[in-house]
C-alpha cells in the first residue's frame, strides 16, 4: 500500500485558502449545490451528483449540461430512471459517447431501487458495489453528496497537484502518488466543497495551456510556477500510435425520407446502439469493402469523402454508400425504416450520425 508523502515546504498548500477562493468563485452548475446553499442547510441530491459524475466521465461540462437537464426533466428521481426502458435511456444518451456508461447508468438505477429502496449508499465503500461506479466516482459522490473526506482525483486534480508538487513521474504511473497527496490535503470538514474547488481550480485557472497563476490561491505554494515550468506538468508517458480500422456504411433512403436502421449487438463496442447497416470494421490498412456488405441489392453510390471517427483505442475510416429506394421497399428482418421525424430521436452514436449526414445532410438534426 502506498504511503502518503509528507507535505513539507515553506508555504504548503492549505485547504482553507482554496475553500475561501471557492466560496467566491464557484462555478454555477445545474447539478451543484453552491457554497451559499450549503451554508443555508441545503444538502446535495445524491441522484444529481451521481448522474452528473457518470456523464462527466471523459466528457466536458459544456457538452454535459443539456444532457443532464434533459435527463432530469424526463427522470427527476432514480426511481423514475429505473422505471424507464433501456431503449429510451440509450436514445437520450445518444451523442454523449462511451455508451457503456449509459448501460451501467440504467443498471445502477435498477440496483439502487431494487436493493437499496431508491437511496444511494452514503459512503464510498457502499457506492463502489454499484454497477458503473469505480474508485473515482464513488469518492466523488461520497465527498460531494455526504462530505465524506474521500480523496477525489480527476484530470483537473492531477494537473493541479502535479504542478504544485512538481511530480516528475509520468501519468498514468503517477496516479497513486497524486492520490496520496490529495488524501493528505483533503480536509475532514467541507470535503465535498474541497473536491469541487479542486475541480474548478483546474478547469478555470490551472488550465493545460497558459494557466492564470496570479489568480490562483495556491500560487505561492506551486513548485512548477516557481520554476516557470507549469505547462510541463503533468508529465505524460509517450502515447502509442492509434491503430487503424476500415469499413463501409450503407445509408438507404426511401422516397419519403425514411432511413434504414438496425440495432447493434448488446455486447461490445457501441453495444445496444442504433446504426445504419455496414460491414465489419477490419484492422487497417484494409482494402475498401465495396458493396458486399450492403443490406440488399440497389444502385449504391459512394460518397466522395469517407467518414473518419476517432475512438479511444483506434481510428476508423468508413466508406459511405447511399441508395434511393421507393417508399414501398421492405426492410430486412433485422432492420426498420426510421421516418425523417423519428430519426433524430434514435439512439445513434456520433459515428453513425456522421455516416448519415455524409449521405443526407441535416437528416439527424432535431426539428423544432
Amino acid at each position: 500500500m502506498i504511503q502518503s508523502p509528507a507535505i513539507s515546504r515553506d508555504l504548503p498548500p492549505r485547504a482553507p485558502d482554496l475553500l475561501a477562493w471557492y466560496d467566491r468563485h464557484a462555478r454555477r452548475l445545474p447539478w451543484r449545490t453552491s457554497p451559499a446553499e450549503r451554508r443555508a442547510g441545503v444538502k446535495p441530491d445524491p441522484y444529481r451528483v451521481w448522474l452528473s459524475e457518470i456523464m462527466l466521465q471523459q466528457t466536458n461540462v459544456t457538452t454535459v449540461k443539456p444532457y443532464f437537464e434533459d435527463f432530469l426533466a424526463r427522470w427527476p428521481t432514480v426511481s423514475d430512471l429505473a422505471a424507464a426502458s433501456t431503449e429510451d435511456v440509450m436514445k437520450a444518451w445518444a451523442g454523449l459517447g462511451y455508451y457503456s456508461r449509459a448501460r451501467n447508468l440504467k443498471a445502477c438505477a435498477d440496483t439502487v431501487v431494487r436493493e437499496h429502496g431508491g437511496r444511494f449508499p452514503e459512503n464510498a465503500a457502499g457506492l463502489r458495489d454499484l454497477p458503473g461506479i469505480g474508485a473515482y466516482t464513488s469518492a466523488a459522490i461520497a465527498a460531494i453528496a455526504h462530505d465524506e473526506p474521500a480523496a477525489v482525483v480527476d484530470g483537473n486534480v492531477e494537473r493541479v497537484l502535479s504542478r504544485i508538487f512538481a511530480v516528475e513521474t509520468p501519468l498514468p504511473a503517477a496516479k497513486k502518488e497524486i492520490a496520496a497527496l490529495q488524501a493528505e490535503l483533503t480536509p475532514e470538514r467541507r470535503a465535498g466543497d474541497y473536491a469541487q474547488a479542486m475541480m474548478d481550480l483546474g478547469a478555470t485557472l490551472c488550465t493545460p495551456k497558459r494557466p492564470a497563476c496570479p489568480l490562483c490561491p495556491w500560487e505561492a505554494s506551486c513548485t512548477a510556477h516557481a520554476r516557470g515550468t507549469e505547462e510541463l506538468y503533468p508529465r505524460k508517458a509517450a502515447k502509442a500510435d492509434r491503430p487503424e480500422r476500415a469499413g463501409a456504411a450503407f445509408v438507404a433512403i426511401r422516397s419519403d425520407g425514411a432511413i434504414l436502421l438496425r440495432k447493434r449487438a448488446e455486447r461490445g463496442l457501441l453495444g445496444g446502439m442504433t446504426e445504419v447497416p455496414g460491414s465489419d470494421w477490419l484492422a487497417g490498412p484494409a482494402p475498401a469493402p465495396g458493396t458486399n456488405a450492403a443490406p440488399f441489392p440497389a444502385d449504391w453510390r459512394r460518397v466522395a469523402a469517407p467518414v473518419v471517427h476517432i475512438f479511444t483505442h483506434f481510428r476508423l475510416t468508413l466508406d459511405i454508400w447511399h441508395a434511393s429506394l421507393p417508399e414501398a421497399h421492405p426492410a430486412p428482418a433485422d432492420a426498420w425504416w426510421a421516418s425523417a421525424r423519428d430519426l433524430p430521436h434514435e439512439a445513434l452514436p456520433s459515428v453513425m450520425k456522421k455516416a448519415i449526414e455524409a449521405a443526407a445532410p441535416g437528416a439527424t438534426r432535431k426539428r423544432r
